[in-house]
């Protein structure tokens, strides 16, 4: 298959070889042909994409950064292509006869400067792949924001996933366009000047925060119940929500619950802020509540989080998220809870995060959110599919399923109620893990899948906070969890407390309140959970 890349003359960027590699990874012979499409940037767009560099980045360079034209080689005298991929906004051309003539749009617009508005006014556009042979739209999605600092930022993580959808489509074919999805609002962009400007207050704003809170701080919510909680209500209403109480220096993040061998115990992320790496920890949990301080479990040299758990073969599995490691890792518990041996790799040499397994009509199917290397880590869904956990695991044949900052990322563990299979996912459109997106898994085979979004849950008076993303259920016990404001002098004051105090009334000095929590705007929804 040969497939031609047509780029703006006047724009040429980095981002447009990480195009290349990835078109051409889809075994596609790829050809370059520059067009000179008359648009013109911005006044002085350059300029400030340098400063971002300085002043946003440390200088550090991005896929936004000027390419010199040279390093791609234009080719006149290349075979008629199969496929044509054009980023210009220049009509096509009366003799182009390509079986596909893709052209991405921007909130249906093409080009740089539709990706440069959307941005300016306050918002990643969304994405559709139009064949402009027919006229049809045979992909799209709505990208996360977790990458896009500066105006640079958010036009590598809207180019990035063009290439996602781009590459899918070279691959697998059309598509139709998710229902779910829908074009933002328009809103009138702000001078690029201006944009910067913001950048920087709210940079500033961001590190002076950082110096005297820990950031984000996550910590874990519980409640027992008699019916079926969240799932049943569409809400967070109920019964109270308490706190699991831990260290000042440290966060607690996506529980996971699992009563095995009589007792039950909640598995989670246990991040120490002094370090920035995540390992997994358990407490256990009685009739009224945690029953003493939470044990580490499993700790690797790379970041570990999201402790997914799963029974077969009369065992107890864990996959632990170690995207940061790119594999996907099956853990045996050897000594509940406390010790863990990993027993197989089933995917290797990829970034997929929150892997989550359910079986359906005699197969396993894992879903993750994926990452080609650049733009955000919440907004792209593939699924993974085997007989048995311990047998090859094969890509679904719509890999990507699905690219949707709002229902991609897995949140916690599917249930079945009333004969349907519904999962949580987290809702990024407002930053990272911002709410809970509640979905019912419609159709799900090895080629097919279709989902529908039913409820999407954010933080409130019943769970004061900024952020919501994880919700599990082991029996009675239903927990989530989200973030708070956690002052560093709290973790000064217990380190000082630890070393004059007896080590028991130390240990009861841990501990935290459920604190209200303030808003702090990032830029372009920035906000991370941890390293990833």
């Amino acid at each position: 298959m040969i497939v031609e890349l047509r780029f703006d003359a006047q724009r040429p960027r980095t981002w447009m070889l990480r195009a290349i590699r990835q078109i051409a990874a889809e075994h596609a012979q790829v050809c370059v042909r520059w067009i000179s499409d008359g648009a013109r940037s911005p006044a002085g767009l350059e300029t400030l994409l340098d400063l971002e560099r300085l002043l946003l980045r440390g200088g550090r360079r991005c896929d936004a950064d000027a390419l010199d034209p040279a390093t791609i080689r234009s080719r006149d005298d290349t075979p008629t292509p199969d496929v044509v991929i054009d980023f210009t906004t220049a009509p096509h051309r009366a003799g182009d006869r390509p079986q596909l003539y893709l052209r991405p749009l921007y909130n249906g617009r093409a080009g740089e400067n539709a990706v440069l508005d959307a941005i300016l006014a306050g918002d990643l556009p969304m994405i559709e792949i139009r064949d402009e042979m027919s006229g049809a739209i045979v992909d799209g999605g709505h990208p996360s924001a977790e990458e896009a600092d500066g105006l640079g930022g958010g036009l590598v993580t809207v180019m990035s996933r063009s290439i996602t959808l781009l590459g899918a489509v070279v691959a697998r074919g059309p598509r139709p366009m998710p229902a779910l999805l829908a074009r933002t609002e328009a809103r009138t962009p702000v001078s690029p000047a201006a944009y910067l400007m913001c950048s920087l207050v709210q940079a500033i704003a961001l590190r002076i925060y950082r110096l005297c809170c820990y950031s984000p701080h996550w910590r874990i919510g519980w409640r027992h119940v008699d019916d079926d909680g969240v799932w049943a209500r569409g809400d967070l209403s109920g019964p109270s929500w308490q706190v699991v109480r831990s260290p000042a220096t440290h966060f607690y993040a996506d529980p996971f619950p699992v009563t095995w061998q009589g007792r039950t115990f909640v598995f989670f992320e246990d991040l120490d802020h002094r370090v920035g790496k995540g390992t997994i920890s358990a407490i256990e949990f009685g009739t009224h509540g945690p029953i003493g301080e939470a044990i580490p479990v499993l700790e690797e040299p790379w970041h570990l989080s999201y402790p997914f758990l799963m029974t077969f073969d009369g065992a107890l599995w864990m996959i632990p998220e170690s995207s940061a490691n790119r594999d996907v890792t099956l853990y045996k518990c050897i000594e509940f809870p406390h010790r863990w041996e990993p027993q197989a790799t089933l995917l290797s040499g990829l970034e997929l995060a929150d892997a989550t397994i359910v079986r359906r009509g005699g197969y396993y199917y894992l879903f993750g959110a994926t990452r080609d290397g650049a733009g955000g880590y919440s907004d792209t869904l593939s699924i993974y599919y085997a007989d048995h956990p311990l047998r090859p695991w094969q890509a679904h044949g719509s890999n990507p399923v699905l690219l949707d900052r709002v229902a991609a990322r897995p949140a916690g563990n599917f249930i079945e109620r009333h004969g349907r299979l519904l999962r949580p996912a987290q809702d990024c459109s407002n930053g990272y893990g911002c709410a809970l997106t509640l979905i019912e898994v419609e159709e799900l085979t090895p080629s097919s899948f279709r989902q529908s979004v039913r409820h999407v849950i954010g933080p409130g008076a019943e769970w004061p906070g900024r952020k919501l993303h994880t919700l599990n259920r082991s029996g009675r016990l239903e927990v989530i969890d989200g973030t708070t404001i956690q002052p560093r002098i709290k973790g000064l004051l217990q380190s000082r407390r630890s070393h004059t105090m007896p080590t028991s009334a130390a240990d009861q000095a841990v501990g935290v309140r459920s604190l209200p929590s303030r808003k702090l705007s990032t830029a372009v929804g920035s906000d991370r959970h941890d390293l990833r």
